[in-house]
């Protein structure tokens, strides 16, 4: 179970771009990202599995364009219980939220008729600050 890629926006509603690694602090989220703030949503996970389950439709598509932060591989996000922990890398972050209401003027939603987002993605508020990168590990802890 690794990390794949991270990726921040600078607005929301938009695409998200990779960065060489990410800065999590607790009550925050991620540094320079969009979505960050004191709340339960504060960084989104989306496994590589789904979204190769979409590449089906759009073979184009990138870490970042369902507006994740971090794309991991190796784990069954959506089956993981809320108040899970995992330790990603140094950090350690507590799943919150399985999925999301999607807005339904999701580009990706009006391409293909469908987004994995709603369903597959995760939401984590910060337990550890640290420095997330690409191919660090990730581990259940609870």
């Amino acid at each position: 179970m690794k990390v794949v890629s991270v990726c921040i926006s600078e607005k929301k509603g938009t695409r998200k771009h990779k960065v060489p690694f990410v800065e999590i602090k607790k009550d925050h989220g991620i540094v320079g990202d969009a979505h960050a703030g004191n709340w339960h949503r504060q960084i989104s996970l989306l496994g590589i599995e789904s979204l190769e389950k979409m590449k089906k439709e759009l073979p184009d598509l990138d870490s970042g364009d369902f507006a994740e932060n971090i794309m991991t591989e190796g784990l069954c996000l959506y089956e993981l219980p809320i108040g899970t922990r995992l330790k990603i890398g140094q950090t350690e972050v507590e799943v919150t939220q399985i999925g999301k209401e999607c807005h339904h003027g999701c580009e990706i939603r009006k391409i293909t008729g469908d987004c994995v987002m709603p369903r597959e993605g995760i939401f984590a508020i910060v337990i550890k600050e640290g420095k997330i990168y690409p191919g660090d590990p990730i581990e259940i802890l609870k």
